[in-house]
């Protein structure tokens, strides 16, 4: 399995496309600004993104100021440092999809949103080439298990975001929009 992972200097971004050979600055459907950017994460971030990319999911992780009493109910006895939930309903999507990843430098990209540790990604509002072929990322399953994160299949993924948010975890959802409604 190949590292998932960015390196000092590289930014990741995850696809399920394997052809694209250059990245245009473009307003994704899902976006809450108008401007046209390239998206990357960072080693920190890239865990978020090995998922179909309109799976819907929820996840959580140990921070500097989070409780003993937050980090027994949400992570559980054993439940490491992270913890990914998915809808069963995303379980074969999970099993069955090929991601790969695409390295960029880092230089032409900023953090995104703007204003210090808060930023989740990275942009770039310029056109940007890997800095090589795509990497096949592999089992999505053996990747979590491999970077020791706990990933929790449940029937529907609000119950667990709406007690996640109210924690001192930091958390992100991403393509909530296409969870379960109950």
């Amino acid at each position: 399995m190949a590292r998932m992972r960015a390196a000092p200097g590289e930014l990741l971004h995850f696809s399920e496309d394997p052809a694209i050979t250059r990245f245009e600055p473009h307003v994704a459907a899902t976006a809450q600004q108008p401007e046209a950017y390239v998206w990357a994460v960072d080693a920190g971030r890239a865990p978020d993104y090995w998922f179909p990319r309109q799976c819907p999911r929820a996840m959580a992780w140990v921070v500097a100021g989070t409780t003993d009493a937050d980090r027994a109910r949400v992570l559980g006895p054993g439940g490491g440092e992270r913890v990914h939930a998915v809808e069963y309903g995303w379980l074969d999507a999970l099993r069955t999809t090929r991601l790969y990843a695409y390295r960029f430098a880092a230089g032409p990209f900023r953090r995104f949103p703007p204003g210090g540790e808060g930023g989740h990604a990275h942009v770039s509002t310029e056109p940007v080439e890997p800095l090589g072929p795509p990497e096949p990322v592999g089992d999505l399953l053996a990747l979590h298990e491999a970077a020791g994160i706990q990933l929790r299949v449940l029937p529907g993924l609000w119950p667990f975001w709406d007690e996640v948010v109210r924690t001192t975890l930091g958390f992100s959802g991403i393509r909530l929009a296409n969870a379960r409604r109950s």
